[in-house]
């Protein structure tokens, strides 16, 4: 008879510590991704700087092109090509990294376009033929136009205080941060406005994520139509498409749920991403914003948790899209039912190569328009007595995200809020805000508009809020709200 022999062996697993249980990535897998993305963004700053706002190339390099550190040649040349004549730009050579352009179009700003494009492409580009509203602005009264006249200093107002904080905005301690202009509105009146040199009234420059808030105008205008609704799904499929759609946890995301930033699907824009990934590459290198915005997983329950995702914004767009039912009135929408009834005709909201508006960043547009597009909030929504947007909306983006209450109450409906525990501007002010230093500031207790513009660079670091209390000790006013 066999013996059965058992052999017992000691295994020893050695387990990471707590210490070292995180596992260490040091290469960068989506190197090639930055590369592209990075001479995609050359080109579109180079181009918007030269066709669109009108700055010299010195201008550009000085300014535009300092937020990408180490560009690409310099003013008086490099690996780059401008034509002037077809107003377009390339980047680099083809030789580990595709070459990247960009093509200025009548109506719409600068598109980028895909790798593996040439200028052969040029004439497939989106473009908007709209004639100009009538009249020429330099005779027309602001705030429509841009005619101003020299009126006195309005009473309430002190014009040294106002000064100190023009120069707060200005002379900054931090080189990495670049006021371009500063335009303050009181009483519907500009009381002070001032320019960098080289920057004047009619300069366009990026308005970088400000964009979001002129997008949820324009979709609060459809949802006032009840062609939107904010508690009703999105209403398309997402990718990848699902055997049943209706079983796809994602159809359940509501118009609240991304205009709160608080889709609950995978966040793409965040942990070193933003420029490799998910949005940077329908933003600089010519991919499609529908296709990228739709295809992401659910991670989380819509509406618990706060993440700013510049793909959520353009799912609000999107639906604004389908709703307005065809291309061309969509490519419209933007001028005739806000731009040219407010007076702001040097703004172009710009598209991807598609045609599909890149509304969450890629908008040109000079402070005028953007303090013109503050007062429409200022004035609850009507313009020359007419309602063009609802005071209901406007309550809405400036109510604190449910997903925000527990860290702050920052955030609103793609406008940003008082955070809790700022006790020195008044609670009921609310602000839109770009990366670079994109600022439009409503404060309606002072009946006051506060435009900044920036090129800031690095570290960046411009802080709204302590401008808005700068601004403010010049402004004497009986009506008090911290609450």
């Amino acid at each position: 008879m066999k013996q059965l022999i058992v052999l017992c062996f000691s295994l020893t697993l050695v387990l990471p510590t707590s210490a070292s249980s995180q596992q260490d990535e040091t290469y960068d897998y989506w190197r090639f991704n930055r590369d592209i993305i990075r001479r995609g963004q050359q080109a579109m700053f180079m181009c918007n700087g030269l066709f669109t706002s009108n700055r010299t190339l010195e201008q550009v390099f000085a300014q535009e092109l300092a937020f990408l550190q180490s560009p690409i040649g310099a003013p008086d040349g490099g690996d780059y090509v401008v034509d002037r004549h077809r107003k377009t730009v390339a980047v680099g050579s083809p030789e580990h990294v595709p070459t990247m352009r960009a093509a200025f179009r009548e109506g719409l700003g600068c598109v980028i376009m895909a790798p593996d494009q040439t200028f052969e492409a040029l004439g497939g580009l989106p473009i908007l033929h709209m004639a100009p509203p009538p009249g020429n602005p330099a005779e027309i009264a602001w705030p429509d136009g841009d005619l101003t006249e020299d009126e006195p200093f309005p009473a309430g107002v002190d014009a040294a205080a106002l000064q100190a904080a023009s120069d707060w905005a200005f002379q900054r301690e931090s080189p990495e941060q670049v006021t371009l202009s500063l335009v303050i509105v009181k009483g519907g009146d500009i009381i002070h406005e001032r320019y960098a040199p080289g920057v004047n009234v009619t300069t366009r420059t990026r308005t970088w994520s400000t964009a979001k808030s002129i997008a949820v105008t324009l979709i609060g205008m459809l949802v006032d139509r009840r062609r939107l609704a904010l508690d009703q799904p999105l209403g398309f499929d997402f990718l990848p498409k699902v055997s049943s759609p209706e079983s796809d946890p994602r159809s359940d995301i509501t118009l609240r749920h991304v205009l709160n930033m608080s889709s609950g699907l995978y966040p793409v824009d965040n942990a070193g991403l933003e420029y490799a990934t998910g949005s940077g590459l329908s933003y600089w290198a010519g991919a499609s914003s529908v296709e990228g915005m739709r295809n992401r997983g659910l991670v989380r329950e819509p509406g618990t948790r706060w993440d700013y995702e510049n793909y959520d914004a353009l799912l609000a767009v999107y639906a604004m899209k389908l709703a307005l039912g065809d291309r061309q009135t969509y490519l419209e929408f933007p001028r005739r039912a806000l731009l040219d009834r407010i007076g702001m005709r040097n703004t172009l909201v710009s598209v991807d190569r598609f045609g599909d508006f890149i509304f969450s960043s890629q908008v040109y547009t000079n402070a005028r328009d953007l303090a013109r597009f503050g007062l429409l909030y200022l004035h609850g929504g009507t313009w020359n007595g007419e309602r063009l947007l609802s005071q209901e909306w406007i309550d809405f983006v400036r109510t604190p995200a449910p997903s925000t209450i527990e860290r702050g109450n920052f955030y609103g409906g793609q406008w940003w809020l008082v955070p809790d525990g700022r006790t020195d501007v008044p609670k009921s002010a609310y602000s839109t805000a770009g990366n670079r230093g994109q600022y439009v500031i409503v404060v309606p207790t002072h009946d006051l508009v506060i435009v900044r513009r920036g090129l800031d660079y690095g570290r960046q670091g411009f802080n709204r809020w302590d401008l808005t209390r700068e601004v403010l000790k010049a402004i004497r006013t009986e009506t008090s709200d911290n609450h």
